[in-house]
Parts: structure tokens; sequence; C-alpha cells
């Protein structure tokens, strides 16, 4: 027998009753359940006499081993909503069954949400297509994972999905709209995300948002201004092990990939192409807001839409040691980096290294008003065609103060502009030190000790050249993460090559997989 909780209280954005989530499950052998949608007879739902509704499948009480099989090329119409939980050796599954190229498609046909899990944990779901299209402009998402007053919750899995024609409104909230929305409400008891992999997910024309967190319990200090005025006041209680990676994500209607009280997340290996494309308000590619240590690598992020922020990558208020490395962006309006600590907020300890940035526009770096304290942009490669309208390599708005320690430093990066109105700082601040940097094709007027406007003989590969200037001329950065973008070690001793690049200097025919004693 299994006890059962309250149900929770629904958000008053809710569109849906929540039947009470199943806790204490005791041990039992795992049963299947199929739905087939195209069925016309009634069925038990075994796989001879599937189950042929969402309300079918809603009303059983599902438990560890448990799998939910929908039959693929045929069509569910409302929300899947199921009760349950799963175990940490023996989760809850949700995906398909049968053959054929069409997938099983659940059609939320302008409900909330196509698929909510809501006060459960231990749930896998894989391979489903999700579209939400009808009555556009509501609160609208494909899949919701929501805890409300839970406590910490485990083992999620979300892969191989395929969802598109989310028809949502221009919300960023805790309701939606999304194609994956993760979020943590209530005000009674801390609850949090520990163990959530979101990996192999196809998300196409999605209005607002791709991948998107949320959370009530976020309130601390480094917040300032920026708190969530539904913000429980009490401990920052932060989801951990969140791991996001290999997503393909397409026309954004606004960001990419947002996390959100965090601790310690890694989003790497996603495709993001096209974000900031219908939405008015400011959106990024990829970016955290009140996270602790994310790391953020071997991204490709291109597209974005307008200057609004439309960058690729952000570290937003709040955000403590965000790492950007490894990653490619280009052809985004809006530029690559977005450091954002308004509104009373602080955002410190940010790296940006070994990145690679090509036609980015309007302003390659940027950072708000408000302390950025510790920001590191270092080892990157920046380079934009004689088509890219002329900005801004640093756009500082932070109003830094001349101190020990300065707020933005910019060191050992390789600046190349075939435009022919190059590049400018706009509000340069003493905050803002410049060091052992290359500016080609770029007027520069601020001190750069260390650095060169010469030729880097950047070859259409971002790698160096033969005799380039930048090989071997940079400072040491003693943390520098030990490879460069292209996997090639990086010393911590000896003088790095400037841009992302640390290997040889490289002939039209040589690939730098061996160097010998002189190769500079």
């Amino acid at each position: 027998m299994r006890s059962r909780h309250a149900a929770a209280a629904l958000a008053a954005t809710a569109a849906v009753t929540l039947a009470a989530p199943i806790a204490n499950a005791a041990p039992h052998q795992g049963r299947t359940y199929y739905v087939d949608c195209s069925a016309t007879a009634p069925g038990d739902g075994s796989r001879q006499h599937p189950w042929t509704t969402l309300t079918e499948a809603n009303s059983q009480a599902y438990g560890p081993s448990d799998h939910l099989f929908f039959k693929r090329g045929a069509t569910c119409t409302g929300s899947l909503i199921p009760r349950g939980i799963g175990s940490p050796s023996a989760p809850f599954t949700i995906a398909d069954y049968g053959g054929g190229p069409a997938r099983a498609q659940l059609d939320g046909a302008g409900a909330q949400d196509v698929v909510l899990l809501s006060n459960t944990q231990y749930v896998h779901v894989s391979g489903l297509e999700l579209t939400n299209s009808a009555s556009p402009g509501g609160i609208r998402n494909g899949i919701r994972l929501r805890l409300t007053d839970y406590g910490t919750a485990r083992g999620f899995e979300l892969d191989h999905l395929y969802i598109h024609n989310v028809r949502g409104g221009d919300f960023k909230a805790l309701g939606g709209s999304s194609a994956i929305q993760i979020t943590v409400e209530g005000t009674a008891k801390a609850s949090s995300y520990d163990g959530l992999d979101v990996h192999h997910n196809r998300i196409e024309d999605v209005d607002r948002e791709g991948i998107y967190f949320k959370s009530t319990f976020s309130k601390r200090d480094l917040v300032g201004e920026q708190q969530d005025p539904n913000a429980f006041p009490g401990p920052w209680t932060p989801s951990t092990h969140v791991h996001i990676h290999h997503n393909t994500l397409t026309d954004l209607a606004g960001d990419g990939i947002k996390l959100d009280t965090t601790s310690g997340a890694r989003v790497d290996h996603n495709r993001v192409d096209g974000f900031q494309l219908r939405s008015p308000s400011a959106n990024a590619g990829v970016w955290t807001f009140n996270t602790d240590a994310t790391t953020i690598e071997y991204n490709e992020v291109s597209g974005g839409g307008n200057t609004h922020d439309g960058m690729s990558f952000d570290a937003d208020g709040a955000s403590r040691g965000t790492v950007f490395q490894y990653n490619r962006s280009h052809d985004n309006k809006g530029g690559f980096l977005l450091i954002c600590p308004y509104s009373g907020a602080k955002t410190l300890d940010t790296v940006a290294r070994y990145n690679i940035s090509s036609n980015d526009g309007a302003r390659l770096v940027q950072n708000c008003w408000g302390p950025i304290l510790n920001t590191r942009i270092y080892n990157n490669t920046f380079r934009n065609d004689a088509s890219t309208t002329p900005g801004y390599l640093v756009q500082d708005d932070a109003g830094s103060p001349a101190t020990t320690q300065h707020e933005l430093v910019v060191r050992n990066n390789l600046f190349v502009s075939g435009g022919s109105g190059g590049y400018a700082f706009k509000n340069p601040t003493a905050g803002l030190l410049l060091d052992h940097n290359v500016f080609h094709g770029i007027d520069m007027a601020r001190p750069n000790p260390g650095g060169s406007t010469a030729d880097p003989l950047l070859r259409a590969d971002f790698r160096l050249a033969q005799g380039s200037p930048a090989l071997a001329s940079g400072a040491v950065v003693a943390d520098n993460g030990g490879r460069d973008y292209f996997g090639n070690p990086v010393s911590t001793t000896a003088a790095p090559n400037i841009g992302a690049y640390a290997g040889c200097g490289l002939n039209s025919l040589t690939w730098g997989r061996t160097c010998g004693p002189s190769w500079r």
C-alpha cells in the first residue's frame, strides 16, 4: 500500500488540477502500460488493448520500474500529468513503442503544459514529440517540472524529445512559456532538484524560452533589487547536479538556455541557432542568473536576432564563478558576452577563456552598471569581416572605479577587424585593464601593455600561421583551464599564444599535431 501526501496548492497560473503525488512507495515489480490514441476500442493499458486517452494514463498511480509507453505514429491530445514516483535504481519511465518513422506525439492543444511532472522524482522521459500551438499567446510549455514545498527531488532525465511549435506569450515566469520549464514554487519548505540530466533534445519554433529555470527559494544578498517579488524570504536553495548537454535549439522567440538558482551546473555541447527573434524583451543565447560555479563549454551559439540584448552568453545578476570556455559564437547582432549586475546585484568571478567569436555585432563585450568584480576575459579570438557593421570591442557601462583590483581584465585576446570602420571602446573606465592583446585593423587609443596591432596571421580555421607575432607573446595565466579551444595543452609557466589557439605556427600544409623546438 502507498500513503498519499495532500495535493499541493496550484500556482495562480495553473491551468489544470493535479492529483496528489505518491510517496513512500513499497517495492514492487515494474509494470508496463501502453497508450495508443489512434485506437478506438476501450482498453486496459495492455499492449493488446492499450489505453486510448491521456485521461486514462493520468488516472494510474505509477511506481519504481513502471513504464508508460505511447504508440509511435499516434497523436494524443491534452496534458499528460502522471502520478507516482520512481526510485534511485528503478525510475518511472515515459517513452514510446512500436515501429515506423513517426514519433508518438502529444499535442497540448492550448493547455498550459503538454507534460507536467509535479512533486515527484526519479522520472525518465524520452523519445516523445511534444507540441502546443493552439490558442497562442497564453502560458504554454512543452514539458514542465514543478516542485511545490516538496524538499529535494532527485533523479530526472529528459532526453531525445522533439519539442516544437509552442505558441506561448512573452513570459519569463514560474508558469512559462518554454519548451522545457524547470520550476520551484512554494513558501513553506525549501525545495530544489538534485540530479537533472537534459540531453539530446531537439527544440524548434518556441515562444518564448528554450530551456528555462526559475525558483522562489532564490533570495540572497547578491541579487540586490533584482530579487523576484515572489521569492520566499528563506535561504537560497540551489538545484545541484544539473547537466544540460547535446541539445539543439532553433527559432526561439526569446532566450536559448537560462539557468537560475543552481550550483555547479554544466551546460555543454549544445547548439543554439536563432534566438531573440520575436520577443521585445532582453534575451541571450545561454545565460545564468543567481547561480554559483556554472561551467558553460563546447557550445555553439548563433543567430541572435537583435541588440536587446542578443549576445551569445551572459553572466547576469548574482552569477558567481561562471566560466565560459571552448565555445563558438557567430553572427549574433547583439555580440558575444554580457556581464550584467544592474539594480544592486553583483556579478563575481566571471571567466571567459579560449572561445571563438566571428561576425558578432554591436559590441563584443558589454558590462552593465554595477559591480562585476574579478571578471577575467583572456585568450579569446574575435574576428569580424568587412561586411560586419563596426561596433564596440568593450562597452563598459559599469562606472568601474580605479581600485587596486580591476573589475574587468581583458588579456591575451586576439581582435581582428576587416571592416572599414574598425571597432572602438565605449565608456572605458579606470576599472578596465587591457593587457597583451592584439588589435589588428583597429585604432587603439587605450594602453595595452605587451600588446600589438600587427597582423597576427590568423588563418581561416582560427589557428595562427608561422611567423605570427601572436605566438608565445602573451602573459602567463596560472589558472588557465589547461587547454585551448582546439585541445592543445596550455602551460602555466611558459608565455602562451595570444588568442584561442595555443599550438604551433602552421603553414598551409601543417595542422600542428607535432612541434619541433623552433616551431614559432
